[in-house]
């Protein structure tokens, strides 16, 4: 098992969502959301210079039959990027069919109002990913998904 804290990431289109677990922690936590564009990959390596993670776990979007969605692509483009920005600390995906569904009935269930969702709706996906990740390291003693291979442009 890879050593120290954790990051979980719910990349979209317009925002990033970011989570994060302490090490030795077995519960995620919102960390912040990224604007995606120009300085979403200098922000996302200053976050993993921060927190130090063992491994990134960065949500794959898949349809609901597990097959890779044109979202996935999108997804497996930036992945690439961010693993060669960070070389030293694997990045890995995992599944997050629902995770942005899941993220918004807790929030429904914690009181937030659906206007009050878009500000943390990104971090509270992350935190279902991130979630995920550790209890699957925790049932199986493996890290969760699969690794993105830090390929040259």
């Amino acid at each position: 098992m890879p050593e120290g804290a954790r990051l979980g990431i719910d990349w979209g289109k317009a925002r990033i969502g970011v989570a994060a677990c302490n090490a030795g922690v077995s519960f995620a936590y919102p960390v912040e959301t990224v604007p995606a564009g120009t300085d979403e990959l200098r922000r996302l390596q200053a976050i993993v210079e921060e927190y130090e993670p063992g491994v990134v776990y960065i949500g794959l979007p898949l349809t609901l039959s597990g097959e890779r969605s044109f979202a996935a692509q999108f997804v497996l483009d930036k992945a690439a990027h961010l693993a060669r920005a960070i070389p030293a600390t694997p990045v890995r995906l995992v599944d997050e069919r629902m995770s942005t569904a899941s993220a918004s009935r807790s929030l429904v269930d914690a009181g937030r109002s659906t206007r009050q969702h878009r500000r943390v709706i990104d971090q509270a996906a992350a935190v279902e990913i991130l979630q995920r990740a550790l209890d699957h390291e925790q049932r199986t003693g493996e890290v969760a998904g699969e690794a993105v291979i830090q390929e040259e442009e």
